[in-house]
């Protein structure tokens, strides 16, 4: 399969036509993208799961306490017992990394970075339900699972749109709605960043949202610098060796920002420092502490491996790769490995295998850098016995 093969959760248009036309430029509805697609979840286990100490989840009444009202999990069966018919909505967080067959959705979308991709949130809404006029900061697709929802499209939004009072939410004041479409099973809505839109159910539904990562100027910048700092020592500072008499001591000169300047390009423009913190920071687990592996010592894992043991990819981990000047950057779950240039078959692999056994391992048993690697993502929780 090429980037200019027709595909149909785009429609019948390609990845590379997508990319160009749609991607964070403008809404493309794609009428069953997934034919007759069922989830994989049904609503009660979708409240299930809202009832765990460990998993995200929000309610948001329409008509509660006040206007859309927030509450947060976990909750109580008894919560489910007193909720009213309708205008309400549950979504939960990350649902691809509780259940393997929402997971598999993401495999639709293999033309993007992986890297990019964060979660898949699963909502259940009563009749009218909804969370309100709003717009997000990234990409989403919308896939309706179960029911029908009525999505309305609106303005191109940013900080300055005005929002409704109100402590939690963010919704917009004043929605100017421009086009309207209702979703059956299977539909799909892409929304670029910053597009108003707004979903209200027609009966009870179901509604999976794809997400991906886009961190704020703000946070590259403050992540990264904190990042630069572990490595510079307290020696270093602002210098001015080539300074000259000054007419004005109070004045701050321009060769003084020049001089600064310098020294935080010197360092900022360091490349491999660059992907190193951002290999990290793209990779870093929504919920870490779902990324936590056994002691285990190298010789019983390759046992398990050769009696028939299979790994998997934890759910909750992130992977990655790339290639630097002097070898492999992997990136597991917020770390990074440095790794010789003739494991990248391995690195691959890892990264896009449904499981790792004995067999498409072969060549890497005898290997003592890609049997280490396989250790230490066991150890790290990055891989797991399919088991588990």
């Amino acid at each position: 399969m090429t980037s200019d093969t027709p595909l149909q959760i785009l429609g019948g248009i390609s990845a590379r036509e997508f990319l160009r036309d749609y991607w964070q430029k403008k809404p493309l509805l794609i009428r069953q993208a997934i034919p007759a697609y069922e989830s994989p979840v049904s609503p009660d286990e979708l409240a299930g799961l809202s009832l765990e100490e460990e998993v995200e989840s929000r309610l948001v009444l329409e008509h509660g306490e006040n206007p859309w009202e927030l509450r947060r999990g976990p909750f109580s069966e008894d919560t489910y017992q007193n909720l009213p018919e309708r205008d309400w909505t549950l979504l939960v967080q990350a649902v691809d990394q509780l259940v393997p067959e929402v997971a598999e959705l993401i495999e639709h979308f293999r033309f993007l970075p992986n890297w990019r991709i964060d979660d898949v949130m699963v909502s259940f809404a009563a009749p009218g339900g909804g969370v309100g006029p709003h717009f997000d900061n990234y990409d989403v697709f919308l896939l309706q699972a179960h029911g029908q929802r009525r999505w309305k499209v609106g303005q191109i939004c940013d900080g300055d749109s005005p929002l409704l009072q109100h402590a939690d939410l963010r919704i917009l004041a004043d929605f100017q709605g421009t086009d309207e479409w209702v979703l059956e099973p299977g539909d799909m809505l892409y929304l670029p960043p910053g597009l108003a839109h707004f979903g209200t159910a027609e009966d009870a539904c179901m509604t999976y949202s794809l997400g991906f990562r886009a961190p704020s100027a703000a946070e590259v910048l403050t992540h990264f610098t904190d990042f630069l700092a572990q490595f510079l020592p307290d020696e270093e500072r602002y210098s001015d060796a080539d300074l000259v008499p000054v007419e004005d001591p109070h004045q701050i000169q321009s060769d003084a920002l020049d001089r600064l300047r310098a020294m935080l390009a010197e360092h900022m423009g360091d490349e491999r420092l660059l992907l190193t913190w951002f290999g990290q920071f793209m990779t870093e687990p929504r919920y870490p502490e779902r990324v936590q592996g056994p002691e285990i010592k190298e010789p019983d894992l390759f046992a398990a491996l050769n009696d028939g043991a299979l790994l998997v990819r934890n759910l909750s981990a992130r992977l990655a790769w790339s290639e630097v000047d002097i070898g492999l950057l992997l990136f597991a779950s917020g770390q990074s490995r440095l790794l010789p240039g003739h494991m990248k078959e391995l690195l691959k692999l890892i990264c896009s295998a449904d499981a790792l056994h004995a067999d498409n391992l072969a060549e890497w048993l005898n290997d003592e850098d890609g049997r280490n690697l396989v250790w230490q993502l066991v150890k790290q929780g990055s891989l797991e016995f399919a088991d588990e």
